[in-house]
C-alpha cells in the first residue's frame, strides 16, 4: 500500500480493495466488512485512511454502517454494476476512482499540499508520549484537546466566544450532519438552501425528507434580499443554510452589504441559521468578514471538516453550537464514532503550534496559482463556449455553456476519453444549472489539460440542442 503512494493516493487503494471484497462472496446474504483496525492492520495505513474509504462507499449506498457492529455491504452481484445505473452522481464516483482518469470533477484543495507528513509526525511522537491505554475511557464528542483548539480559533470576542463543551466531532462531515438533521428533527421540515449546493448536503436532506427551498446566488456573488424575505414570510422555515464566505462550488463572495441586510433579516425572523464554514479558510485573500460575524450566536450552528484543508489523513467533521448540548451528547453518545484520540491530538497542535496558519498561506498561492493557469486555458481555448464565474478561493471553477447543451451527454462522452467532469445538475435538487459545470483546477498524475479542455470543446459542440 505505500509503494504507490506518490501516484495514487492511499484511499484510492483502500477503495479499490474494498470493491473487490464486495465482490468475492457468492451469495446474496449481506457481507460483513473487517473492521477499521483490521484494515488499517492488513493494510499498513491509517484508520483515518480506511474510514474515508469506507465513507465513499456509504455515498454510493454500497455500504451501511451498524452502531457498534460494524460495515456491511450487499455483494455486487445482487445490486446494479457501479456505474451503470442512471444515478449520475455514482457514476461520477466510481468513474472518478478508475485508474489513468482525470477527474476535472473533484474538489479536493489539499490534494496540492496536504499536511500527511506533519500530522503522521506528529502523530508518532504522540505515541511515545500517550502509549495506548487498554481500557482508557473514549470521549463521544471528539478529543477534548481538540474541540478546545477549534473553540478558540472561532472566538473572536467575548460576545461571540466558544468553549470545548460547544464542539462536536465526527468521524467524517456526513456523520455529523446525519446527526444534526436528526438533533433538529428536520424532517417534513423546511429549510432553505443556497444554490449550488454541495451533492452530499443536498443527498441528506433528500434522504430526511426534507422540504429543501433552494435559493439561487445571484450573479454578484449575493442573495436575493426580497425573495428570501417572501420566503421567510409566506413558509414556516426551520433553518436557513448560508456559506460562511466562499459560496462553492461557485468560488463567490458575497458583497458586505447583501451579507449585512440578509443577517438583519435572518435576526428578525428568529431563524436558525447553519453556516457552512468548510471553504472560509481557502479564500485567495483570507482578510473578510464571515456570515457568523453578524450573526446572532445564539441562533447559529456551524459545520466544517478538516479535510479541505490538512486532507485525507483528517477526514473528521464538525458542527459548533452553543444550545442543544443534551440532545447532540445523547446522539454522538449513540453514533459511537470511531475516532484516534492520537490523531486527534495531532491535528490540535498542528492548531495550537501554527503548523496550520503556516500551511494555509501556501496552500492559498498554490490554488490561485492553478486558478489562474486554469482559467487563462479556458478563456483561450473554450472562451466561446463557456461562461465561468472568477473564482475567489478553493479548488473548482463554476462554468455555464453559452449554447444549450445536454450536459448529460456531454458528460458521457468525455467518460470515453477518460475524462471526469461533474455535470451542474448534481447540485441541485429541483433542475437548477442544468447548463452549468464544476470543473477542477487541481488534479493527481500527468494529464495534457489542454487535450482535455479541447475534448470538453469538442463535446459541448457535438451535444449542442440549439
Amino acid at each position: 500500500m505505500k509503494g504507490p503512494r506518490e501516484t495514487d493516493f492511499a484511499y484510492q487503494a483502500v477503495y479499490r480493495y474494498l470493491t473487490q471484497l464486495i465482490s468475492e462472496p457468492a451469495n446474496d446474504a449481506r457481507v460483513r466488512l473487517p473492521s477499521l483496525r483490521q484494515l488499517a492492520d492488513r493494510l499498513s495505513v491509517s484508520i483515518s485512511t480506511i474510514q474515508y474509504a469506507y465513507s465513499l462507499l456509504e455515498k454510493e449506498g454500497r455500504v451501511y454502517s451498524v452502531a457498534k457492529s460494524g460495515y456491511y455491504a450487499l455483494p455486487v452481484s445482487s445490486i446494479n454494476a457501479p456505474g451503470s445505473g442512471n444515478d449520475l452522481l455514482e457514476t461520477v464516483y466510481v468513474n472518478a476512482r478508475r485508474p489513468a482518469m482525470l477527474v476535472l470533477s473533484a474538489d479536493e484543495p489539499a490534494l496540492l499540499q496536504p499536511l500527511d507528513s506533519p500530522l503522521l509526525l506528529l502523530e508518532r511522537e504522540l505515541l511515545r508520549q500517550y502509549p495506548r491505554q487498554p481500557h482508557s475511557s473514549s470521549q463521544h464528542c471528539g478529543e477534548l484537546e481538540l474541540r478546545t483548539a477549534l473553540a478558540a480559533r472561532y472566538t473572536t470576542s467575548p460576545l461571540r466566544c466558544w468553549h470545548a463543551d460547544d464542539v462536536y466531532i465526527g468521524a467524517d462531515l456526513r456523520g455529523v450532519l446525519e446527526i444534526l438533521i436528526g438533533v433538529l428533527s428536520l424532517k417534513g421540515a423546511t429549510v432553505v438552501v443556497e444554490s449550488p449546493c454541495d451533492w452530499v448536503i443536498l443527498r441528506l436532506l433528500q434522504a430526511a425528507e426534507v422540504q429543501v427551498i433552494e435559493l439561487a446566488v445571484q450573479a454578484d456573488g449575493g442573495l436575493d434580499f426580497d425573495q428570501l424575505k417572501e420566503l421567510l414570510e409566506a413558509r414556516p422555515v426551520r433553518l436557513v443554510m448560508v456559506s460562511s464566505w466562499l459560496n462553492m462550488p461557485r468560488g463567490s463572495l458575497a458583497p458586505v452589504d447583501n451579507k449585512r441586510s440578509i443577517a438583519q433579516l435572518l435576526e428578525r425572523h428568529g431563524s436558525w441559521v447553519l453556516e457552512n464554514d468548510c471553504y472560509s479558510e481557502l479564500g485567495f485573500e483570507p482578510d473578510g468578514q464571515r456570515f457568523r460575524d453578524l450573526l446572532d450566536p445564539d441562533r447559529l450552528i456551524m459545520f466544517s471538516t478538516f479535510e479541505k484543508v490538512i486532507g485525507t489523513e483528517a477526514p473528521y467533521g464538525y458542527l459548533l453550537s452553543r444550545h442543544l448540548r443534551v440532545e447532540l451528547q445523547r446522539h454522538f453518545l449513540l453514533r459511537s464514532f470511531h475516532l484516534s484520540p492520537i490523531r486527534q491530538k495531532a491535528i490540535a497542535r498542528l492548531y495550537s503550534n501554527g503548523r496550520i496558519d503556516q500551511h494555509l498561506q501556501v496552500l492559498r498561492r498554490l490554488l490561485k496559482d492553478r486558478k489562474v493557469q486554469m482559467t487563462q486555458l479556458l478563456q483561450e481555448r473554450l472562451g466561446d463556449a463557456l461562461h465561468f464565474v472568477e473564482p475567489q478561493g478553493g479548488a473548482t471553477i463554476w462554468v455555464r455553456s453559452l449554447r444549450q447543451v445536454d450536459v448529460r451527454r456531454v458528460f458521457q462522452r468525455l467518460l470515453k476519453h477518460q475524462v471526469v467532469i461533474a455535470p451542474g445538475e448534481l447540485f441541485s435538487l429541483q433542475g437548477l444549472h442544468a447548463q452549468h459545470l464544476r470543473l477542477s483546477h487541481t488534479f493527481a498524475g500527468d494529464h495534457d489539460l489542454a487535450a482535455a479542455l479541447g475534448l470538453l470543446g469538442d463535446a459541448l459542440r457535438l451535444e449542442s440542442i440549439d
